[in-house]
């Protein structure tokens, strides 16, 4: 009797065992399903967006080409300023293609897209300068004082105050600046040096071996580099390309471009408006906040500059020495509000 009971209860619970994978095997098929349809969708968006993105790179590479063509033309025959102007127009208007077309843009094109607008940049100088009246020949007495050979006139309508340096002795490019000539101050200590929109414009700016000085740039130069610097005060106009930092310590920047790039460097703070994003390699104590500093003539300057002033990534920063992705890099962090209050003037 107990056997039959077992052989019951068995059977039983058999049917039951029998009943419950029959209600779960529908259930493997829902979500089984579920998970075919949703893979169907990612891999449709993600073909859906490479076609996208296709359609973006395909415009610009378009659009580029026939301002790049334009231009060329525009500088070739380029024989008035009113030509010239026209030439400069297409190139801030370039320049605002690039910087629209960062985050989609592979960053093999975007490095020759700004090679090129750099090239064409660089010649549309050339041909202004070569526009420009030659000076008529005269005598000049040698100055006395040899220490104020390092000081010449600022702009007419910007005297010079004393004790502060404009417009030193053109500098030449070193490092990736290895043609022609570059404005900017080297070897100075504890001065106040300043440049304005005039000796600025679309310039390739060079700061180097400079300590405990404040420097000042008024105006829309087309890269900036400062290189070797110890305890200094950088303040600058709108860059329509890059800034360079390199083997710095205890400084503070504030600065606008399209890329940053920082290397080397240590216990520095910027201020920064960057339309694409800052990179750094092999530094340490780099704080960021957004870029803060006003001038008479900024919003024109960042008009010329081809710069989106909307546009501000200065907290999306790529360090080179921290891969990690779901841990902050201890090389760089925010800039505190508290500290942020600084009087520029």
């Amino acid at each position: 009797m107990e056997t039959g009971g077992l052989s019951a209860a068995s059977l039983a619970n058999g049917d039951l065992g029998s009943q419950r994978e029959r209600t779960l095997v529908p259930e493997r098929l829902q979500k089984r399903e579920h998970e075919r349809q949703l893979e169907v969708e990612r891999r449709k968006q993600k073909r859906q967006d490479q076609e996208v993105e296709g359609e973006k790179s395909d415009f610009f590479a378009a659009a580029f080409a026939r301002e790049r063509s334009a231009v060329e033309e525009l500088l070739e025959s380029g024989e008035s300023v009113e030509r010239l102007e026209e030439a400069a127009a297409r190139l801030q208007g370039l320049q605002k293609l690039i910087n629209d077309s960062v985050l989609f843009l592979a960053a093999y094109d975007l490095r020759q897209a700004q090679e090129v607008l750099a090239r064409l940049q660089a010649a549309l100088a050339k041909r202004r300068q070569e526009l420009q009246p030659k000076k008529r020949f005269a005598f000049k007495t040698r100055k006395k004082d040899t220490a104020s050979a390092t000081q010449v006139d600022s702009a007419p309508d910007a005297p010079a105050a004393e004790g502060i340096l404009t417009s030193p002795q053109p500098l030449k490019k070193e490092g990736d600046f290895d043609s022609s000539w570059v404005c900017g101050f080297s070897n100075l200590q504890s001065q106040v040096l300043e440049k304005r929109a005039e000796e600025l414009h679309q310039q390739d700016v060079l700061l180097t071996q400079l300590r405990n000085c404040t420097i000042k740039l008024y105006g829309n130069p087309n890269t900036l580099r400062l290189t070797k610097a110890q305890g200094c005060t950088l303040l600058c106009g709108p860059v329509s390309t890059s800034v360079f930092l390199e083997d710095c310590s205890d400084c503070v920047l504030a600065v606008a471009c399209q890329q940053l790039r920082v290397h080397t460097t240590k216990d520095t703070r910027i201020f920064l408006q960057v339309t694409s994003r800052a990179i750094m390699e092999d530094c340490t104590g780099i704080q960021f906040a957004p870029y803060t500093w006003r001038y008479p003539g900024i919003d024109k300057d960042f008009e010329g500059s081809g710069l989106d002033k909307n546009k501000n990534n200065w907290n999306d920063v790529d360090d080179f020495n921290w891969l990690a992705r779901d841990v902050a890099s201890p090389n760089w962090s925010v800039l505190p509000e508290e500290e942020r209050r600084i009087q520029w003037d």
